[in-house]
Parts: structure tokens; C-alpha cells; sequence
């Protein structure tokens, strides 16, 4: 790590609000594009764009310039978000009315399982091989997501063909119908007087001008919108430094404060350590109390000058460290990995795999949990209740993990139990209170609302972060659970007028509200065409 931490800290978030910037307005123009374009051809598009994103990003990482980093992942926030708007709504038009929360369901799995595998094989690789070869992985994903848009775009272009030719069918047989019944019915108008006979107006929706489209959604996707906002707030971000938060709670642990190196100012392992090894001892002279979970002790001070390994490559000539803190070891210069703190190295190396598989477990659960639930969903309909339950879970995990010790397993469980649960219910709800013609409008809307939050909450976690003495506990964690609570009022707030909408959430889908809606105009209509 750096030996500026604070600087480094702000910059390592920098890369995720980077990638949200750009998401708080392109998504609402991208949901407009899809609602024009199509959603395959815009997914195409979109991916092309993560893909150049990743490829500079990778660049950056190999040189070490955070120019190019964050210009890699501005590039990658111009697509990765907008992709996902053309992918609800593909979702949306496929399975409208049928199976939709299933839908999402599968998606978000889908999804998912990248995340796990991640979270399991960049600290592998980066262990093993070196970190931009991790990061080199990912252009071969970007590359076969670009493969699997066009796969997608080919096969709509194939399934549009098919129905454009059974609709030609269908309306030569309905034309066919219509002037066989219109001939039958023709000696019986010549006998009507023409006093007797009825005029039908059809009146048609005319459609809202671009402007005024997102006016017309209403509360309830508002406060939908703002729940995303500060419930994904504590999701994702959290998945960005749950790492750090599992290894400085529970993984990776500072020793006993009491516990010194035998030579406190000289290398503790490696090519530099005293002769006959430098064990830590407490204040008494024992032997310290050093478990897998906690981080061996360090030097208090460092001095080495105008020295070399004559085995491995130091990045500097000159270390000279009068206090030595964990942030200014760099384990990726041989001279902390090798040569002065090898075991201090290993012990992070290991504890950090053991954490991207610890952290996983929200998305593991998700990705078997998302499509049951949303298979419940669509039939218990209480999506309102259901949020409101989503949020309340969140509330208590991050007030666990804030405020006790225990293992973060459990919490981490529940954390994935209401985030599938939570995304099962949102993203669904969206085509139940928007008209089908501006339902890519909303999904981006609406994403454009959640990476303002996204932008923003990474920043104001590295500034609690740096004012908490570099502690991710117990300050960050009552960050996410203030979000958590937010989304807890807005569900309630969204149960209470949705109940008194006519239930839309909780208790019909949108196909059911047209059908009532319009259920008085179907006799007149019908006695017209008599």
C-alpha cells in the first residue's frame, strides 16, 4: 500500500465515484435511447464501451498512473450502468405480465456469480501472478460480454423476423373475417333508418413529448427511486470496502498493544532480519499471542539506506520510516514482501483471500436466493411489505457488524437475504407503475438517481474513514445503517401510498389495473361493433 494513506484512500474511492459520475445523468438519455433504438442494439453499444473502459483501466494499473485509471473508469461508468438499462428493460418487454420478478430474479444471479468469482479470483491471481494480470482477466470478460450483445442482437433480429410473418398471417385471416361479417351484416343496415344508427369515436392516446415524460411518473416511482438510492448505498459501496471492514474487524486483527518486536527498530522476517530471527514478545517477555487472525507485529521504526537485494527488484534504494505504521508497507515491493516484513506479507496475503471469500457470501446467497424469491414475489405481491422487511434487514446487520464482535457470517447472510429480496421486489415493481412506452426511460431514471449515491457515498466513506484514525469500525458501518434507515422510512412511506393508489405494489399488477381501469368501457365499445 502507499505510503500515503489518506491520499490513497481517497483515491481508491475516487474510482468508484468516477464511474458513478457520469451514470447520474447518461442513464436517463440511455433509458430514452433504448425506448427509441431497441434494447439489443443499445446493449451492444454500451458493452463496447466497458470493454475500451476496462482496457485502459488495465493499462493504468500495470504503470501505475491513477490518470489512466480513472479515465478507464470513466469509460467503463459511460456503458456499465447504461447496459444495465437496456437489460431491464429487455427483461421487461419479454416477460411483461408473466414471470417478470422471476425474471429479474435469474438476471441479478446471473449477475451475481461475476461478483463471487471475482470476489474468489483477482486476490488469487493478484497473489499469484501480479495484479494487473487480474485486471487482465476482466478484459477478457468485457470481451465475451461485447460477443454475448451481439449473440443477443442476432437472435431479436431472428425472433422479430418470425412474428412480423405470423402477423402478416394473422391480419390477412382478421381482414378475411372482418369483410365476410361486414357482408353479412349489410342487408340488415340497408333496413335501418338512418336516425337509428350509432357513431363510435375512438379517441388515442397521444403520446407525452421527450420533456415531460419523467413529470409524469408520480410518487411512487420517486420514492422507489431514492430507496434504490440509499439502499443499493449500502450494497454496493459496502462491497467495495468490506475487505478492509472484515480484515480490520475480524481477519486481520491489530496484536495486543503491549506486543514488541525482540529488536524493535530492525526487520522482523526476511533477507534483513537479525541474526536468529526476531520473535514478538509482550511486557512481560513472553512470547506475544498471535493467532492466524491477527497481523504479526511490526517494526516500530525502519533505517535502511543506500542498500539492495541482490535477489529482487526494490521499488526505492532508501527506506527510512522513524515511525513505521501498517499503511506505509507496500507488500507489492519486494523489499516489505521479501526482504524486512515477509511475514507480515503472507499473513496479509492469506488473511485477504480468506476475505474475498467471506464477503462473498451476500452474493453467493443472492445468486440462489434471487430467482426463488422473485418466483415469490410474483405470486405473494406485497412488494411495498416486502421492501420495508429488505430495509429493516439491512438496518440490523450493519448495526451488528458495527457494534459487536461475533463472527460477520451471519450478518453476511442476512445481508444477501435482503438484497435478493430487495432486488426482487424494486426492479419488477417499475413496469407496474410506468406506461410500457417509457419503461426504459424509467429503468434509467432511475439508475441515473442511484449513481448519484454511488458517486457520493464512496467519498464520504473514505472522509469517515480518515477521520475515524483510519478504522472502518464502528463509524462507516453506522454510515451504511443510517442508509439502511432511510430506505426503511421510504418503504413505509411507499406501503402507506401505495395503499391508498389502489395497490398496484401489494396488491395487483399493472395488466390487472388496465383491465379494471378500462373495464367500463368495454360493453359500450362492444355494443358499437354490434
Amino acid at each position: 500500500m502507499p505510503s500515503d494513506h489518506v491520499n490513497f484512500a481517497y483515491m481508491f474511492n475516487l474510482l468508484y465515484s468516477v464511474y458513478s459520475i457520469p451514470n447520474i445523468i447518461l442513464p436517463f438519455f440511455a433509458g430514452t435511447i433504448v425506448d427509441y433504438l431497441g434494447s439489443a442494439q443499445c446493449m451492444i453499444l454500451f458493452s463496447v464501451f466497458t470493454f475500451l473502459g476496462q482496457i485502459i483501466l488495465s493499462v493504468g494499473v500495470k504503470d501505475g498512473n491513477w490518470i489512466l485509471m480513472l479515465l478507464g473508469r470513466f469509460f467503463y461508468g459511460l456503458g456499465g450502468e447504461s447496459i444495465g438499462v437496456a437489460s431491464s428493460t429487455l427483461n421487461s418487454n419479454l416477460f411483461e405480465g408473466q414471470e417478470l420478478a422471476l425474471a429479474f430474479g435469474i438476471n441479478m444471479a446471473i449477475s451475481r456469480s461475476g461478483s463471487v468469482f471475482n470476489n474468489f479470483l483477482s486476490p488469487l491471481f493478484a497473489g499469484l501472478v501480479s495484479i494487473p494480470f487480474a485486471f487482465y482477466i476482466g478484459i477478457m470478460m468485457n470481451c465475451a460480454t461485447v460477443f454475448c450483445s451481439l449473440t443477443i442482437q442476432h437472435l431479436q433480429t431472428k425472433t422479430n423476423q418470425t412474428r412480423l410473418g405470423q402477423e402478416d398471417s394473422l391480419t390477412t385471416i382478421n381482414e378475411a373475417i372482418i369483410e365476410n361479417s361486414a357482408q353479412a351484416k349489410k342487408p340488415k343496415e340497408e333496413g335501418r333508418s338512418m336516425n337509428q344508427g350509432r357513431t363510435t369515436s375512438v379517441v388515442l392516446e397521444q403520446p407525452l413529448s421527450d420533456t415531460c415524460i419523467v413529470s409524469k411518473f408520480g410518487s411512487l416511482f420517486w420514492l422507489i427511486s431514492f430507496a434504490c438510492c440509499v439502499i443499493y448505498g449500502c450494497i454496493l459501496p459496502f462491497n467495495n470496502v468490506a475487505s478492509g471492514i472484515l480484515l480490520q474487524r475480524n481477519y486481520f486483527t491489530n496484536p495486543p498493544i503491549d506486543c514488541t518486536l525482540k529488536f524493535p527498530n530492525q526487520c522482523s522476517f526476511g533477507e534483513l532480519q537479525p541474526f536468529g530471527e526476531n520473535p514478538s514478545t509482550d511486557s512481560t517477555g513472553l512470547s506475544c499471542p498471535i493467532d492466524e487472525n491477527t497481523a504479526p507485529v511490526l517494526p516500530l521504526s525502519i533505517h535502511v539506506m543506500d542498500y539492495n537485494s541482490t535477489e529482487f527488484a526494490w521499488k526505492k534504494t532508501s527506506y527510512i520510516y522513524d515511525t513505521l505504521d501498517a499503511s506505509d508497507i507496500d507488500c507489492t515491493d519486494p523489499f516489505w514482501s521479501k526482504a524486512c516484513t515477509q511475514d507480515y506479507c503472507q499473513a496479509q496475503r492469506k488473511a485477504t483471500e480468506k476475505t474475498g471469500r467471506i464477503m462473498s457470501i451476500p452474493y453467493i446467497m443472492s445468486i440462489f436466493l434471487a430467482p426463488c424469491l422473485g418466483h415469490v414475489v410474483d405470486r405473494v405481491q406485497q412488494r411495498a411489505i416486502l421492501s420495508i422487511i429488505a430495509s429493516l434487514i439491512f438496518v440490523l446487520v450493519h448495526m451488528i457488524l458495527a457494534c459487536t464482535q461475533s463472527s460477520p457470517i451471519l450478518p453476511l447472510i442476512q445481508q444477501g437475504i435482503a438484497y435478493a429480496l430487495f432486488a426482487s421486489v424494486i426492479w419488477p415493481s417499475i413496469p407496474l407503475i410506468i406506461d410500457a412506452k417509457y419503461v426504459g426511460t424509467a429503468f434509467g431514471t432511475i439508475v441515473a438517481i442511484q449513481n448519484i449515491g454511488l458517486a457520493t457515498f464512496p467519498m464520504i466513506i473514505a472522509s469517515i474513514y480518515n477521520k475515524s484514525h483510519h478504522q472502518f469500525i464502528p463509524n462507516v458501518e453506522y454510515f451504511f445503517a443510517a442508509l439502511a434507515a432511510c430506505g426503511l422510512l421510504a418503504g413505509i412511506i411507499i406501503h402507506v401510498i401505495d395503499q391508498r393508489t389502489g395497490g398496484r405494489l401489494n396488491g395487483r399488477n399493472r395488466e390487472e389495473s388496465v383491465i379494471d381501469d378500462t373495464e367500463h368501457l368495454s360493453t359500450p365499445l362492444l355494443n358499437s361493433i354490434e
